[in-house]
Protein backbone atom coordinates (compact mmCIF):
# COMPACT_ATOMS: atom_id res chain seq x y z
CA UNK A 1 0.00 0.00 0.00
CA UNK A 2 1.21 3.63 -0.40
CA UNK A 3 1.43 6.73 1.55
CA UNK A 4 -0.76 9.35 -0.42
CA UNK A 5 -0.05 13.26 0.88
CA UNK A 6 -0.77 16.45 -0.46
CA UNK A 7 1.11 19.34 1.06
CA UNK A 8 2.32 22.81 -0.37
CA UNK A 9 4.18 25.12 1.80
CA UNK A 10 4.66 28.83 0.55
CA UNK A 11 8.23 29.86 1.59
CA UNK A 12 9.71 33.31 2.75
CA UNK A 13 13.30 34.12 3.26
CA UNK A 14 15.07 36.94 2.94
CA UNK A 15 19.13 38.88 3.05
CA UNK A 16 20.53 40.20 5.88
CA UNK A 17 19.05 43.36 7.15
CA UNK A 18 16.79 43.15 4.35
CA UNK A 19 19.49 44.90 2.15
CA UNK A 20 18.73 44.79 -0.95
CA UNK A 21 21.96 42.67 -2.59
CA UNK A 22 19.99 40.41 -5.15
CA UNK A 23 20.51 41.85 -8.73
CA UNK A 24 16.65 42.77 -10.20
CA UNK A 25 17.43 39.92 -12.36
CA UNK A 26 18.24 37.06 -10.25
CA UNK A 27 17.37 33.84 -12.64
CA UNK A 28 20.64 31.65 -11.67
CA UNK A 29 19.95 32.21 -8.01
CA UNK A 30 16.09 30.93 -8.73
CA UNK A 31 17.50 28.32 -11.05
CA UNK A 32 19.99 27.21 -8.42
CA UNK A 33 17.59 26.80 -5.53
CA UNK A 34 15.27 25.47 -7.99
CA UNK A 35 18.23 22.64 -7.89
CA UNK A 36 18.62 21.98 -4.70
CA UNK A 37 14.82 21.48 -4.21
CA UNK A 38 15.03 18.52 -6.84
CA UNK A 39 17.85 17.00 -5.13
CA UNK A 40 15.65 17.13 -1.73
CA UNK A 41 13.08 15.11 -4.06
CA UNK A 42 10.55 18.01 -3.41
CA UNK A 43 8.57 19.98 -6.36
CA UNK A 44 9.44 23.45 -6.86
CA UNK A 45 5.56 25.21 -8.22
CA UNK A 46 6.72 29.21 -8.36
CA UNK A 47 9.98 31.00 -7.38
CA UNK A 48 10.14 34.84 -7.30
CA UNK A 49 11.28 38.05 -5.40
CA UNK A 50 12.89 41.62 -5.19
CA UNK A 51 15.93 42.25 -4.24
CA UNK A 52 15.77 41.83 -0.46
CA UNK A 53 14.05 38.60 -0.38
CA UNK A 54 12.51 35.59 -2.23
CA UNK A 55 8.83 34.11 -2.08
CA UNK A 56 8.66 29.36 -2.89
CA UNK A 57 5.54 27.68 -3.41
CA UNK A 58 7.24 24.40 -3.02
CA UNK A 59 6.07 20.79 -2.02
CA UNK A 60 8.53 19.05 0.64
CA UNK A 61 9.15 15.82 0.27
CA UNK A 62 7.99 13.94 3.77
CA UNK A 63 11.62 12.42 4.45
CA UNK A 64 12.83 16.26 4.61
CA UNK A 65 11.86 17.88 7.86
CA UNK A 66 10.76 21.60 7.08
CA UNK A 67 13.67 23.15 9.53
CA UNK A 68 16.18 20.82 7.78
CA UNK A 69 15.18 21.45 4.24
CA UNK A 70 15.34 25.24 4.52
CA UNK A 71 18.73 25.21 6.17
CA UNK A 72 19.69 23.40 3.24
CA UNK A 73 18.47 25.80 0.94
CA UNK A 74 19.74 29.01 2.34
CA UNK A 75 23.34 27.50 2.76
CA UNK A 76 23.99 25.91 0.02
CA UNK A 77 22.45 28.92 -2.27
CA UNK A 78 24.50 31.18 0.34
CA UNK A 79 27.37 29.54 -0.23
CA UNK A 80 27.01 29.43 -4.00
CA UNK A 81 26.22 32.86 -4.29
CA UNK A 82 29.26 34.31 -2.67
CA UNK A 83 31.41 31.95 -4.62
CA UNK A 84 29.94 32.91 -7.82
CA UNK A 85 29.93 36.30 -7.17
CA UNK A 86 27.31 37.55 -9.42
CA UNK A 87 25.50 39.57 -6.85
CA UNK A 88 28.95 41.56 -5.10
CA UNK A 89 26.52 42.95 -2.44
CA UNK A 90 25.10 39.94 -1.04
CA UNK A 91 26.52 38.61 2.51
CA UNK A 92 24.13 35.77 3.31
CA UNK A 93 20.27 35.56 4.10
CA UNK A 94 18.48 36.18 7.59
CA UNK A 95 18.25 34.07 10.32
CA UNK A 96 14.78 32.26 10.30
CA UNK A 97 11.99 32.26 7.64
CA UNK A 98 8.32 31.95 6.89
CA UNK A 99 6.87 28.50 5.62
CA UNK A 100 3.15 28.47 5.42
CA UNK A 101 0.87 25.46 4.71
CA UNK A 102 -1.70 26.07 1.72
CA UNK A 103 -4.59 23.81 0.32
CA UNK A 104 -4.56 22.77 -3.29
CA UNK A 105 -7.67 25.46 -3.38
CA UNK A 106 -4.93 28.23 -2.98
CA UNK A 107 -2.16 27.00 -5.06
CA UNK A 108 -3.29 28.99 -8.35
CA UNK A 109 -3.83 32.48 -6.11
CA UNK A 110 -0.09 31.59 -4.52
CA UNK A 111 1.22 30.89 -7.83
CA UNK A 112 0.01 34.35 -9.27
CA UNK A 113 0.75 35.79 -6.23
CA UNK A 114 4.30 35.03 -6.77
CA UNK A 115 4.71 35.62 -10.11
CA UNK A 116 3.79 39.38 -9.57
CA UNK A 117 5.97 40.13 -6.83
CA UNK A 118 8.03 43.07 -8.93
CA UNK A 119 4.69 44.92 -9.73
CA UNK A 120 2.84 44.15 -5.73
CA UNK A 121 6.21 46.02 -4.12
CA UNK A 122 5.85 48.79 -5.75
CA UNK A 123 2.79 49.38 -3.20
CA UNK A 124 3.79 47.57 -0.41
CA UNK A 125 7.00 47.20 1.18
CA UNK A 126 8.79 43.75 1.80
CA UNK A 127 8.41 44.46 5.82
CA UNK A 128 4.19 45.14 5.29
CA UNK A 129 3.98 42.65 3.38
CA UNK A 130 5.37 39.91 5.96
CA UNK A 131 3.95 41.43 8.81
CA UNK A 132 0.39 41.02 6.62
CA UNK A 133 1.07 37.22 5.44
CA UNK A 134 1.90 36.33 9.64
CA UNK A 135 -1.31 38.13 10.52
CA UNK A 136 -3.50 36.25 7.97
CA UNK A 137 -1.87 32.79 8.79
CA UNK A 138 -3.03 33.32 12.74
CA UNK A 139 1.10 33.99 13.75
CA UNK A 140 1.57 36.20 16.48
CA UNK A 141 4.82 38.80 15.46
CA UNK A 142 7.35 39.36 17.65
CA UNK A 143 8.89 42.73 17.16
CA UNK A 144 12.31 41.99 17.94
CA UNK A 145 12.80 40.45 14.42
CA UNK A 146 11.32 44.03 12.74
CA UNK A 147 13.57 46.25 14.44
CA UNK A 148 15.86 47.69 12.03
Amino acid sequence: MTSYRQMYYHVIFHTKRNKPSLDSDCKDVYNYLWGIVKNKKSKLYQINGIENHIHLLVDIHPTNAVADFMQDLKAYSSAWIKKSKAHPHFTGWADGYGCFTCSIHEKDRLINYIKGQKEHHKTETFEDEYRRILIENGIEIDERYFLK
